[in-house]
């Protein structure tokens, strides 16, 4: 089956067609709306001459029922619900992007996925299940560990505290999952030079793999 995923970003959308190995990237921004989405879609891929009969789509919010349930709050309004099926002609798969993420980085036993960027994305797999997380907006001292390790808060203590931060999160979050392993990934994981135990480093290529993945197997998510 040709798919064709769309990991969908507050600064772009990033696009993968099955056998292609370039992937393709269309800015996105604060005013941007799914109605935008589709068309210039469609206009990238004809133009790389991409087909596809199906599409992934990891979104950067809460995924129920293949349906998005809130607007993201780093991009327009009209996300809730959207009907991207129908405007494509194709069956979509929408999934949270952490998730999509971590089925990409999945490579068996329980695994735990923790994207560090503009803040904490979070999601679990086990065998067939993709459980997303909102593990980010759990409370954690006076404010929440989205918060603690964060964008905003490694601009605000510099890389070596925030660091500390982020290993601190990292073993609160190993205590209460208790995961075979644990994949780092987003954006400023690249500062994490020295990995605690039974960690990893991810890439976001594996999103591009989760999202090629969701068509191969049926998953509980």
């Amino acid at each position: 089956m040709n798919v064709l995923v769309i990991d969908i970003g507050g600064t772009n959308l990033k696009l993968l067609a099955k056998g292609q190995t370039e992937r393709i990237k269309i800015p996105s921004g604060a005013t941007f709306t799914p109605e935008r989405l589709v068309p210039l879609v469609r206009e990238a891929t004809t133009a790389a001459g991409w087909q596809f009969e199906a599409v992934s789509m990891g979104f950067p919010g809460v995924v129920k029922e293949n349906k998005i349930v809130s607007d993201p709050v780093n991009m327009g309004k009209g996300w809730k619900g959207y009907d991207f099926s129908s405007d494509f002609g194709c069956p979509v798969k929408m999934i949270n992007d952490a998730a999509m993420q971590a089925l990409g980085s999945y490579e068996g036993g329980k695994l735990l996925f923790m994207g560090f960027g503009t803040g904490l994305g979070t999601a679990m797999v086990y065998e067939h299940l993709i459980l997303p997380l909102e593990g980010g907006h759990l409370p954690f001292r006076d404010s929440t560990f989205e918060n603690h390790v964060g964008n905003a808060m490694l601009t605000q203590l510099g890389k070596k505290q925030w660091k500390e931060s982020v290993y601190e999160t990292i073993e609160e979050f190993r205590n209460c999952f208790q995961p075979d392993d644990i994949v780092l990934g987003g954006g400023n994981s690249k500062y994490l030079e020295e990995l605690p135990p039974n960690c990893r480093l991810g890439s976001n290529k594996n999103a591009f793999t989760g999202g090629f993945r969701l068509w191969e197997k049926e998953y509980t998510y």
